[in-house]
């Protein structure tokens, strides 16, 4: 890569990116490294991007580091050989992904109407990524290589259909993936330790049956480990399913997880336990790989990914998230336990910002899942792992053993603010509000750091919903602590002579939502939140999700008893009408 100086602004060595800085996409960019072959090909939905924000291009620095060979190969086409042929076939195996979003949410709404444009693919416009992407890219690779070397699959869209799971768009129970796409193994969740014991298995060509954190397909059942019902009975017994989904949820840990064992028609799906969470020294590894940040050369030439402008000046603190609402996947496939990457780490990634020469000293985020649980976690949960059917944070209430603290996040948002170019950093991850209620020596500090520094006009947070029993269902904070928060924002902004907003996210046709309890929301948030919501979204039921489990089954899962689940496409729009419709009132401050 060259260097120069810029002439206006502060002087600083800037980057200029040539393909020998990526990992290779195409044979030319082989040939330029001598290579004969690749050692491991990567296939994802998404186009090329060169970032610590993209799954499939942490794992192809991830192996590069190792010392294998490995080529890069975003949305191919699918309906001749080209794309997926280019690179010829890998020495030890295929990594198949669907991208950074799961294909069918990708491609789909709420409401199964057809997704135009694509954040992930050059030019915006939604005509690269197949549907099922995962199944399409498997069975692309064996119609052109016969008799080929493993296909491993990973990625969220894989990871949260790994046994069998709700398909909200063929509204049916469906196989574990690896049944329906003919792969060999998958590494689920985020899968790091997994990705290296693999790799130097099928390498060293041993038996990887024994790796944690993978999934495989045996002829025969693995009896020391958790007997889940069979495919055929959760098709038979929706109550089955729950059952199958209870264990399913409670053993993503790897302290405490146990193996599962699923029978499929004759053979069997095997969970075995989850891999060990990296910790700090190699979550910061990590982060200082060689990215570019940058759009591949070969895939710029159509156009820019609209997903760059968030993620490219983006800081990722940490992994994980403990806050287990009843919609979210994140739990199950980035885990339930904080690991952080060291302040000093992240304060080196700033600073590494300036030698862009787009970059204008705006960090878009600095944050994770939930922005707010970075630098504590329960004591408890590290040494004995996350508990069987208990939360940490739930509708009603807050583990005691969940001693939260803003304190290191505090710090490390002063550390980053006084990094040498940086003119503004912002924190655009979800921040929970309860959290910050919670926190009685830190949070009120914490909140007015982000006030005085880190908002861009408006913060948002994400109550969901109002309604106590919707809120249960969802797992969400009661109305209450929203209130609260909601005072103490207003009260803030005063204070410090701002006059800053709080937009709400609010999601409609959740299960045991009815018209009735939108009617409610609407009055709540123009009566007392004294606002017009915007930001409201029809609820889709994704694989993974305890939330879909309940649109499929119409029972809570804790009490098995029935509950309403709107089903009717027309309707579930119609709730989400009642509270965006704009009302005339008298706005009040921070509204």
């Amino acid at each position: 890569m060259s260097r120069r100086h810029k002439n206006n602004g502060p002087k600083r060595d800037t980057v200029t990116f040539t393909t020998k800085d990526f990992l290779p996409t195409t044979r030319a960019e082989m040939d330029e490294r001598g290579w004969d072959y690749c050692d491991v090909i990567l296939v994802s939905g998404d186009a090329y991007i060169d970032s610590p924000f993209i799954g499939v291009s942490m794992v192809g620095r991830m192996l590069e580091r190792m010392g294998y060979k490995v080529g890069m190969i975003g949305q191919p086409d699918i309906d001749k050989p080209d794309d997926i042929m280019r690179l010829g076939e890998p020495r030890l195996y295929w990594g198949v992904s669907g991208g950074s979003v799961d294909s069918m949410v990708s491609n789909y709404t709420a409401t199964k109407k057809f997704r135009n444009s694509d954040d992930y693919t050059p030019g915006g416009k939604n005509d690269k990524r197949p549907d099922r992407a995962v199944l399409v890219y498997t069975n692309l690779i064996r119609r052109y290589f016969k008799n080929t070397v493993p296909i491993v699959l990973g990625g969220i869209e894989a990871s949260l259909r790994r046994v069998t799971h709700y398909d909200y768009w063929q509204n049916k129970l469906k196989k574990p993936i690896l049944f329906d796409s003919k792969a060999d193994v998958m590494i689920y969740g985020m899968g790091e330790i997994a990705l290296e014991q693999l790799t130097r298995a099928i390498e060293e060509k041993r038996d990887y049956t024994d790796i944690r954190g993978i999934c495989y397909i045996s002829k025969e059942p693995v009896y020391e480990y958790i007997q889940l019902p069979s495919h055929q009975e959760c098709l038979d017994d929706k109550e089955k399913y729950i059952d199958l989904f209870d264990d399913f949820y409670d053993n993503n840990d790897p302290i405490s997880a146990k193996g599962l064992c699923q029978p499929v028609d004759s053979r069997y799906l095997i969970q075995n336990p989850p891999c060990d969470y990296l910790n700090e020294d190699e979550m910061d590894a990590n982060s200082n790989l060689p990215f570019t940040r940058e759009l591949h050369p070969y895939y710029a030439k159509d156009g820019k990914v609209k997903c760059l402008e968030t993620i490219k000046f983006s800081i990722m603190t940490h992994h994980g998230c403990w806050g287990e609402c009843n919609f979210c996947a994140i739990g199950v496939h980035q885990g339930r336990t904080i690991r952080t990457r060291s302040e000093d780490n992240i304060v080196n990634e700033a600073k590494e910002f300036n030698k862009y020469k787009d970059y204008k000293g705006v960090i878009s985020d600095v944050g994770g899942p939930t922005a707010n649980m970075y630098g504590y976690e329960c004591d408890k949960k590290l040494k004995k792992g996350t508990c069987d059917h208990m939360k940490c944070v739930d509708a009603d209430r807050l583990c005691k053993a969940m001693h939260v603290n803003h304190d290191r996040n505090i710090k490390l948002l002063r550390r980053v603010r006084e990094v040498e170019g940086v003119r503004h950093a912002f924190v655009a991850s979800g921040i929970r509000y309860d959290l910050i209620n919670a926190d009685k020596a830190h949070g009120y500090s914490y909140l007015k750091e982000m006030v005085k520094h880190h908002i861009s006009g408006q913060m948002k947070v994400a109550p969901e919903h109002t309604q106590q029993h919707i809120l249960q269902l969802m797992g969400k904070p009661g109305k209450e602590e929203l209130v609260k928060f909601k005072h103490l924002y207003d009260r803030m902004n005063k204070e410090e002579g701002k006059n800053q907003f709080l937009t709400y996210y609010l999601i409609a046709a959740h299960p045991g939502c009815k018209e009735s309890d939108m009617k409610e929301l609407k009055r709540f948030t123009s009566e007392e939140l004294k606002m017009n919501p915007e930001q409201a979204q029809v609820f889709i039921p994704t694989p993974g999700t305890y939330s879909a489990v309940m649109y499929y089954t119409e029972m809570d899962p804790k009490t098995r008893q029935k509950i309403f689940v709107e089903k009717d496409t027309k309707r579930k729009e119609k709730q989400k009408q009642i509270v965006v419709k704009k009302d005339c009132f008298k706005s009040g401050f921070a509204s």
